[in-house]
């Protein structure tokens, strides 16, 4: 894989900030747009903008079919048995969302268990919250590792006769830990519990086989792998899609409607009530050809390659602290540290001073900055467009950094 020559296919990574070379290391946060993506989105517009399965003029008919065919592309991408089970949404945040209130809160009663880790997005935090309030049900977690890791052990001592749900990270987007969700799910399983699985950070960087997993649930986001904003998919095992109610409802959705009831559409089309994310489904699916035919076997061994460079150079960095696994095999393709005590969004500013683009804050997980005991940490995240010199960059504006908060505090 040729990271230098791909990102020749990227526009934005064409430029300068504050008078730098833009380094961008924030795609856990958003990945960049491609060329072909930002094409096809173009073309959409151009010629074929319509609404979906509705009209039967041409260009609906055009737009039904690209959109049609996206879902096909997703399908055969994350290895879902029927295209029928993936559910366009508007991203991860959505479709997590569409089965704690259409799945979890219609089943889970009082004396029932959701478990989770701290390690955990509020995304895939926050919606057990509400479902255990409104049900009465109980929120459990797996103990975390000082390195931020699970055992099995300790997940199976976790998991009961009482859990109805597990809802977990594939990847984390603090600390990457890579969690064992294969092995989760024969645990829930063997309870008769379901497992929910947030895949925003794993579907962009590595292979997925919904079926390997045997995952009941799996949510990501479309502009996390080189995909349009605002769009995202919901992948469920049919049998859980066809009995789970729409959370919302309008148009389209509807089978036959009459005064004091209606009837829903079959999967997937009952969940996508009104206009559906037309563009964004279609520049989804482009970013998916784009993706599969570089071959996400390559990413992962790219990002691997990174990550482990990465984790080499910034121990050079004095006072530098990395949270996280140690090695890179264990990780996804991000890194994230503190400088010393200066603050993760001093940091920041003064990285972007020289171009180099990181993410700094809680990252939407503030248990586990507790569990960290910090308030914040900065992270660089990396993708196919990265290569080692943004690392070398990094580096070299870390110690930047460093050397002017020294000065600074004199």
């Amino acid at each position: 894989m040729n990271a230098s020559a791909i990102r020749e296919d990227f526009p934005i990574l064409n430029q300068t900030v504050n008078g730098h070379p833009l380094v961008y290391l924030d795609s856990a946060a958003t990945s960049q747009k491609p060329k072909p993506v930002i094409d096809v989105l173009k073309r959409y517009y151009e010629t074929d903008n319509s609404n979906v399965h509705r009209g039967v003029h041409t260009l609906g008919s055009r737009a039904t079919e690209a959109y049609e065919l996206a879902r096909e592309k997703v399908a055969q991408f994350i290895h879902a048995p029927d295209a029928a089970q993936v559910v366009f949404t508007r991203g991860t945040t959505e479709s997590i969302n569409m089965v704690a209130y259409g799945y979890a809160r219609p089943r889970l009663q009082p004396g029932d268990e959701i478990v989770l880790t701290a390690a955990e997005h509020h995304s895939n935090l926050i919606p057990w919250q509400q479902v255990a309030k409104a049900t009465g049900a109980t929120l459990r977690y797996i103990p975390l590792q000082p390195d931020g890791t699970i055992t099995l052990e300790d997940a199976a001592a976790t998991i009961n006769a009482k859990t109805k749900l597990v809802a977990i990270a594939h990847i984390s987007n603090v600390l990457g830990t890579i969690h064992p969700v294969a092995e989760l799910a024969k645990l829930a399983h063997a309870v008769g519990a379901v497992i929910v699985v947030d895949g925003a950070q794993s579907v962009p960087h590595m292979p997925t086989d919904v079926q390997a997993l045997d995952c009941d649930f799996l949510a990501f986001s479309g502009h996390k792998m080189c995909g349009p904003t605002g769009v995202g998919v919901l992948y469920g095992k049919r049998r859980w899609l066809d009995e789970m109610e729409p959370t919302y409802f309008g148009g389209e959705m509807i089978d036959v409607v009459e005064l004091y009831d209606a009837t829903w559409k079959d999967t997937p089309w009952k969940f996508e009530g009104g206009t559906p994310i037309i563009a964004g489904a279609i520049g989804l699916g482009a970013a998916v050809d784009y993706l599969t035919a570089i071959g996400m076997d390559a990413i992962r061994a790219h990002d691997q390659e990174l990550t482990d460079y990465a984790l080499e150079r910034l121990r050079s960095v004095p006072d530098l602290t990395i949270y996280g696994p140690v090695e890179a095999q264990q990780r996804g393709g991000l890194v994230t540290f503190n400088l010393g005590d200066i603050h993760p969004h001093d940091v920041s500013t003064v990285l972007d001073a020289e171009g180099v683009a990181i993410r700094a804050g809680h990252h939407c997980a503030q248990p586990l900055m507790r569990f960290l005991n910090v308030p914040a940490t900065a992270r660089a995240s990396f993708y196919l467009y990265n290569t080692r010199s943004d690392i070398d960059a990094l580096v070299h504006a870390l110690h930047s950094a460093k050397e002017f908060f020294q000065h600074a505090t004199v």
